[in-house]
């Protein structure tokens, strides 16, 4: 198996093999914890394409950030602890991010896309195992889709060592996160739209045993996210 670290949207695009799209703080910890509260999650790319799908399918919501708020006519945006809090059994959420979103839906190339944070680590390894594909890219959003983040370099280093069989310091890689520059505004009390509760959110190492994989296209050529259990 041959695993490959990229960055970015171009990165996503160039992903391989199964393609595991990273962002940790946090499209891709919300979205697991969305899942798991019962919601189904509709990745897309921009404000106006999910606010469309909203005025077409009237019973959906959409969530997600631009700059980490939510937009404008947004039902949610990207908090985790703010997701647990709502009920949100049975509807779908149309989920779009300045980072993690962008890159799922570039992974035109890939076998199989994923996404990726800390809170479902195992889940993937194991997953990738099983299906034992000969390439395997490890896509690292970071800030913006345009500068790297120590989130998702951490957990690029965390799942990259568990899948070739190096030992790395885990616990040291994710305390670093709490006093990490992206976790700044988790600390901000004028931040409401980041509450603090989202980093422990976020950092919750392998509590999920579930994977989500980008669906093929429906009638409408939506791409959801299904759970996989592993």
């Amino acid at each position: 198996m041959r695993v490959e670290v990229t960055d970015f949207v171009a990165g996503a695009a160039q992903a391989r093999g199964i393609a595991v799209v990273i962002d940790v703080f946090r499209a891709f910890s919300f979205a697991p914890y969305a899942v798991a509260a019962g919601a189904r999650v509709l990745p897309v790319a921009g404000v106006e394409e999910a606010l469309s799908l909203k005025v077409a399918h009237p019973g959906w919501l959409v969530c997600g950030e631009r700059d980490a708020r939510p937009p404008l006519g947004f039902d949610f945006g990207n908090s985790p602890h703010d997701i647990t809090q709502a009920d949100v059994s049975g509807r779908v959420l149309v989920h779009t991010t300045h980072s993690g979103t962008q890159g799922l839906v570039a992974c035109d190339g890939a076998d199989e896309v994923l996404t990726g944070s800390l809170v479902n680590a195992a889940a993937i390894v194991r997953y990738v195992q099983r299906r034992a594909p000969q390439a395997v890219t490890l896509v690292r959003m970071g800030w913006q889709a345009r500068e790297r983040c120590t989130e998702d370099d951490a957990c690029a280093s965390i799942l990259a060592a568990r899948l070739t069989g190096q030992a790395i310091d885990e616990r040291a890689l994710i305390a670093a996160l709490t006093d990490s520059p992206a976790a700044a505004k988790f600390h901000d009390p004028a931040a409401t739209y980041a509450p603090l509760e989202d980093l422990a959110l976020c950092t919750n190492l392998d509590f999920f045993n579930f994977v989500l994989r980008r669906s093929a296209a429906d009638a409408e050529g939506l791409r959801f996210l299904e759970r996989l259990d592993v």
